[in-house]
This record gives C-alpha cells, structure tokens and sequence, in this order.
C-alpha cells in the first residue's frame, strides 16, 4: 500500500500536564460564559466602575476594589472547578498558565490576568465605564 505525503498526519505528544491544563482552561470557557459568572462580574462592575478614571495616578480606593474583586471571582471560579476538578489546586494552574499563556485564548486569558495584573483589571473597568457612559449618553439623545 502507497502512502503519499498528503496522507501522512502528524500526530500531537502532549504531556499529561498539558492534557490537564487544556481540560481546566476547557472549564474556564465554560465557567466565564456562564450567566451566574456573567452576572457576578456585571454586578461588581456596576458597583464600581464609577470610582475609575483614566489617569495615571491610582487612587487607594482602587487597591481595596481590586482585592474584593480578586476575592469574589477568584473564589467562585475555584469553586466550581473544585466542583469539576476534585482536588483542582489554582497556585499550581497559575504557576502553569505562565508557561501556556501564548497558547491561551485572548479572552480566557484576560480574564485571568485580571486576577493578578492591577493594570489589566483597571483597564477592565474604564472599558466598562467608557461603555457605560455611552449606553447612558445614547439614551439621553
């Protein structure tokens, strides 16, 4: 039997730790597109987004939002990838998404930033308040 180069496949050698990482950034897609997620996020935002401003000074009030923030979302999306992952450890998936982050998908990826990069979560919310305030404006005219 011939076999020409078109039939040939390459076949992917991922590691077990690669196959655990695609499956937890599987439930991350799930977990974030959720509506109860959705709405977790939406409502903080709402709550908070009118303390921001785009300027390069930080103001104190931002360092207290930020942990809240770290706090509620970081604790909801653990829980439920407990809830799908028995034993699921976030310190060692954070130390592991470093290593994948330039296979990870733009939004997932963002979003999880915002865990950990302030700068990332303050730009979150001015795109939410720059939204925000247009929504607002379009209503008026």
């Amino acid at each position: 039997m011939e076999t020409s180069e078109e039939e040939i496949f390459a076949v992917a050698i991922s590691s077990p730790s690669d196959t655990e990482f695609d499956a937890v950034v599987g439930y991350l897609e799930d977990i974030i597109m959720d509506d109860d997620f959705q709405l977790i996020q939406r409502t903080f935002m709402e709550k908070h987004y009118q303390e921001f401003d785009d300027s390069e000074e930080n103001k104190l009030i931002y360092t207290s939002i930020f942990n809240e923030y770290i706090s509620l979302v970081e604790k909801y999306v653990e829980e439920k990838l407990l809830d799908r992952i028995p034993g699921f450890n976030m310190t060692a998936f954070t130390m592991s998404l470093q290593q994948h982050k330039d296979e990870m998908a733009g939004d997932i990826f963002d979003m999880l930033l915002t865990f950990t990069d302030f700068l990332a979560f303050k730009e979150m919310f001015l795109d939410y308040r720059a939204v925000s305030v247009s929504r607002c404006l379009f209503s008026l005219a």
